[in-house]
């Protein structure tokens, strides 16, 4: 129990020394080898989706500090979940829950996709009208603390360990920073890591204006749950460079605004509704 308690104390400076090492790792990568050229200049668009993301950190800290953490260290202590009941060897039980974890993940971003009170909200992710690094971190807060919610239920659910959720959550943002990044991959290396992690190009398709293309590769981390449920889509209809990224209602670019970011979900229109629209194009 100790351990799980030093663990969760230590969850912010993990967290954040990890995402910062990712974040500059990413921004070099793209900076070296652009995958498509820019919509917007930097300066447009990374002072309003990093400024989003200090408003997420501050109200998730404020509200919400540590809870998939708390949940862990509360389901060890109550024997709660499916996975204190299973009673699996240590190195099974932490590999099964960041696999159930994710599972979650995934259909927690089908779920934000389908119905359309959530949609107004993670529109605010989709309505970049470029695909990069801090695409990746573009989250309205609303979003972020109904995230924290269902991602503790999840918790509590597979009675998943400490140690599962403190690594899941670094991974998570990690590979969040990596599948958003405009940056190139050899060809053959990105046909075979996108069967281990969801990769630049796969994600790339879900940013897609057409709603066809929008309403598939759900996946943030592992990739295989889009191929088994049905919501794979390997390329999208035009070349990558060609492709169009964004919402269709939001294409101004005063709509990169912090303000405007933090409005957009309460804005008269949603905007089309993604996910039942498989078969349109924009």
């Amino acid at each position: 129990m100790a351990s799980s308690q030093t663990l969760a104390e230590l969850e912010p400076v993990l967290r954040l020394a990890a995402f910062a090492g990712v974040f500059a790792a990413i921004a070099l990568w793209e900076a070296m080898l652009p995958r498509r050229r820019r919509a917007l200049a930097r300066k447009a668009r990374w002072p309003h989706n990093l400024g989003l993301l200090g408003i997420d950190i501050v109200v998730s800290r404020l509200t919400a500090p540590g809870a998939t953490l708390a949940v862990a260290v509360a389901a060890e202590l109550g024997g709660w979940g499916l996975l204190n009941a299973a009673r699996l060897p240590p190195w099974l039980e932490l590999l099964a829950a960041i696999v159930l974890l994710d599972l979650a993940v995934y259909f927690q971003h089908v779920m934000f996709h389908a119905v359309p009170t959530l949609w107004r909200l993670h529109r605010v992710h989709h309505a970049d009208v470029d695909f990069d690094v801090t695409t990746g971190i573009r989250f309205h807060p609303v979003e972020i603390l109904l995230s924290a919610l269902i991602k503790c239920a999840a918790v509590a659910a597979i009675g998943a360990p400490v140690v599962a959720v403190l690594v899941f959550e670094i991974l998570l943002n990690a590979t969040a920073l990596f599948n958003h990044a405009n940056a190139s991959l050899p060809a053959s290396i990105e046909r075979w890591l996108r069967w281990m992690v969801v990769t630049p190009d796969m994600h790339r398709v879900h940013h897609s204006i057409r709603y066809d293309e929008s309403s598939s590769n759900f996946g943030f981390n592992l990739p295989w749950w889009d191929r088994l449920f049905g919501t794979y889509e390997h390329e999208p209809g035009v070349a990558h460079e060609a492709m169009i990224i964004g919402v269709d209602a939001f294409r101004d670019p005063a709509e990169c605004r912090l303000s405007r970011l933090l409005l957009q979900p309460f804005r008269a229109t949603p905007g089309r509704y993604p996910i039942n629209r498989r078969q349109e194009v924009a």
